[in-house]
């Protein structure tokens, strides 16, 4: 579905132009709806469209509140969601409190993740990815799910 790492200048007004690569896939699967929220482990945002955030969202809403960490996900997640039409032009508003918690200003990152993207201050992304490829950090550990796995 998404892959790829683009670098995107937001506008004065703080909407992101999507990649045209991505735009007619978005297009064809949810006529341009998408959903933004907090990611609730990295300082970053995730982009749903449509019917991904519904899955998303029914499976956080199937799990019973009784528990504090599935509280706090709730609150974090669906609590700080925002439906964001792409407009004609293949531009995304991202909300001001959305931009505030990830440090968004002027040039974000847009990260796919199969079957969504993650926001990124360009910054804070470029940060994140040195220490992921620093060795010394923990990057060469694996999963051992992912040990067969050949790139």
């Amino acid at each position: 579905m998404f892959s790829g790492v683009s670098e995107i200048n937001l506008d004065a007004k703080g909407r992101m132009a999507m990649p045209t690569r991505y735009r007619e896939r978005i297009a064809d699967r949810c006529d341009g709806k998408m959903f933004v929220t907090v990611d609730p482990f990295d300082q970053c945002l995730t982009l749903h469209t449509l019917p991904e955030w519904e899955i998303v969202q029914q499976k956080l809403n199937s799990v019973p509140s009784f528990d504090p960490a599935t509280r706090r996900l709730k609150r974090l997640v669906i609590g700080h969601a925002s439906e964001v039409d792409m407009d004609g032009s293949g531009r995304l508003l991202l909300p001001a409190p959305l931009r505030d918690f990830a440090e968004i200003e002027r040039r974000i990152v847009l990260l796919g993740q199969g079957n969504k993207f993650e926001i990124w201050s360009e910054r804070l992304w470029h940060q994140t990815r040195d220490a992921y490829l620093d060795v010394s950090e923990g990057a060469g550990l694996v999963p051992n799910d992912l040990k067969t796995l050949s790139l």
